[in-house]
């Protein structure tokens, strides 16, 4: 909270005082970020780290069964995604990512990049460092912040509801103690189980907008008390009692 006021604190005396941090003559933002700062406007066409990290903040707002690549490329994909997104908190949806769209995204962030809403200790209640899974503990946890980003799009597309997550990367040794399944997507930190409200077929139905190609839920053996969503390069969707 106190580095979003921080933030905010700097956005308001750098527009009334003229000055432009980091910024060049082609600049897209307003002002610096703690996480990430945009140094230019991107469109279709453009390509570059810059345009991953978009895609990365973006990635939620795509259709039904979609799934949004995080290739640095700045195609038809990732136009539409940032319409959806612009559209979605009131902004000018044109598909170019200018400064009010930065700082749109700017007041989402923390400063370890996380959205606001979400945390790594959400992501990880196994153990500290991300080890021990099927990947390397950097890549999970990148998976784990790819996930927290379309958590947050899901989130606000649902009215701005509080998520409840139960469990989201988990080591080998974690994931036997639970039981999982060997090929688990939670060993890869790009899944997290929801409970709570909304109800449980209202997140299953929900994620399927939102970038997610497994979901499992009411009705899938072992999933009557969760939905799960993950990332899957073999897509699959099972929620029997909620049509899916």
């Amino acid at each position: 909270m106190f580095r979003r006021a921080s933030r905010l604190l700097l956005s308001l005396v750098m527009l009334t005082s003229g000055a432009v941090i980091g910024v060049g003559a082609t600049a897209g933002t307003a002002h610096a970020d703690s996480c990430y700062t945009w140094n230019r406007t991107l469109s279709e066409g453009s390509s570059g780290s810059d345009v991953t990290q978009l895609q990365i903040r973006v990635a939620g707002w795509v259709t039904s069964g979609e799934r949004l690549s995080y290739d640095g490329q700045y195609g038809a994909r990732t136009a539409a995604a940032v319409k959806k997104f612009q559209a979605a908190y009131g902004l000018s949806a044109d598909g170019v990512a200018g400064s009010a769209t930065f700082s749109k995204i700017y007041s989402l962030q923390d400063a370890d990049c996380t959205p606001v809403h979400f945390t790594y200790a959400e992501l990880n209640k196994c153990n500290s460092d991300w080890s021990g899974g099927a990947v390397s503990a950097a890549t999970a946890k990148s998976n784990a912040l790819k996930t927290m980003w379309k958590l947050e799009a899901m989130r606000h597309a649902l009215g701005d509801v509080p998520l409840t997550i139960s469990s989201g990367f988990r080591s080998r040794a974690c994931n036997n103690a639970v039981g999982g399944s060997a090929t688990s997507r939670h060993l890869y930190g790009d899944a997290a189980d929801l409970v709570g409200s909304p109800s449980l077929c209202r997140l299953a139905q929900q994620s399927r907008t939102h970038g997610f190609s497994e979901i499992l839920g009411p009705g899938y053996p072992g999933h009557n008390d969760h939905t799960h969503v993950a990332f899957d390069p073999s897509p699959y969707w099972s929620a029997p009692t909620c049509g899916i």
